[in-house]
């Protein structure tokens, strides 16, 4: 009596992987290969192997080959709470990154929550130690915990993006954040700004901590005070940008002593930012300078375009990826490494040379 995995086997309609591999010329191992890590075999022999499945009509039977090698082909990514951001789609486009480089290598993705409650991180753990998923991407966030168990202790392949936990032995994929703030800022120095106005994140957030530190060695670099610079924010998350933004305009409008630019921690602040100061009079960059940080596309056609700090998450998705496999074939070689990637800076009409005074 043949057992369920058997049947499921079986059960698959059509042409086979026997078909594919014969009307290629090349070994069913090969089509196997192929289609589960595209990119371990040459590309000649791939194309050989898609242009059969294609002819043949045939579509393998994922379920089916993973309780054949008895592992899920499944990776799950956690994120950091809801996936709205505003106009912000670093989110978005981080997951059709993964997404798609997940599918070169023959797995798929599963997104594990939309919120990061008691009820949300106890089914990601469910899921981690319940051998539904065969590895894990955490993006920009810490590691889920629940009931004194930790993902962590799944002994699941796991790989941080866009927040560094190398310090607890996992291999991360982040941007220069730090650097990236500290030269855009360093160039508005060059331009002739002194005084800043900075948009904060939630105090002790990660990125609000790098991008903040930037502006700060910026000033210390130029032989300016911390007191050059003012925080507005601090107690909303990201998904809040717009709101943060309007807030800092209203503390703008009551300061005696204007800034004369302003460096906003994403994009969702500064064009909330800049549409409230706008309507109150200032002139964007004739009385005040903006740049903002995550290269949301809709920044261009702002108005004015706005400059901002574009975030490589195509790349970064891709190296996550690349690392999570090196770490699901051979676990015992995953040194855990901070991998850094850099941003780049965009600039547009938002930003120019300060003002005399204001």
């Amino acid at each position: 009596m043949k057992n369920n995995k058997d049947l499921l086997v079986e059960e698959h309609s059509g042409p086979l992987m026997a078909d594919v591999a014969r009307l290629a010329g090349v070994a069913i191992s090969t089509v196997s290969r192929a289609l589960a890590n595209p990119g371990r075999v040459n590309e000649k022999t791939r194309a050989k192997i898609d242009a059969a499945a294609k002819q043949l009509g045939y579509t393998p039977n994922a379920m089916a080959r993973g309780l054949r090698v008895g592992k899920s082909n499944v990776v799950m990514i956690v994120l950091p709470g809801s996936l709205y951001y505003g106009v912000s789609q670093v989110i978005p486009q981080v997951l059709q990154g993964i997404n798609r480089s997940l599918s070169q290598n023959g797995y798929h993705l599963m997104i594990a929550n939309l919120d990061r409650d008691e009820t949300s991180e106890r089914h990601i753990l469910d899921l981690a130690f319940g051998g539904t998923v065969r590895g894990a991407i955490i993006l920009s966030s810490d590691l889920p915990v629940d009931g004194g168990r930790s993902l962590k202790d799944s002994a699941l392949p796991i790989v941080s993006l866009l927040f560094d936990m190398s310090h607890a032995a996992l291999p991360s994929v982040v941007t220069n954040d730090r650097q990236s703030v500290r030269d855009a800022t360093s160039e508005l120095i060059a331009l002739g700004h002194r005084r800043f106005l900075y948009l904060a994140g939630p105090v002790g957030n990660y990125h609000d901590n790098e991008r903040y530190l930037g502006v700060l060695e910026a000033l210390a670099e130029a032989g300016l005070s911390e007191k050059a610079v003012i925080r507005s924010g601090g107690t909303l998350d990201y998904q809040h940008g717009f709101q943060i933004g309007v807030a800092a305009a209203a503390e703008f409008a009551d300061l005696k002593q204007k800034p004369t630019a302003v460096i906003a921690t994403s994009d969702d602040m500064a064009i909330s930012f800049m549409s409230c100061v706008q309507r109150m009079g200032w002139k964007i960059p004739a009385d005040l300078s903006i740049v903002s940080f995550d290269g949301a596309p809709v920044c261009e056609y702002s108005s004015p375009p706005l400059s901002t700090i574009e975030q490589p998450v195509e790349e970064m998705g891709q190296l996550a990826v690349s690392l999570l496999m090196e770490r699901i074939d051979a676990p015992e070689r995953g040194a855990a490494t901070r991998h850094v990637i850099s941003s780049k800076l965009i600039r547009r009409e938002s930003f120019g040379p300060a003002r005399p005074s204001i």
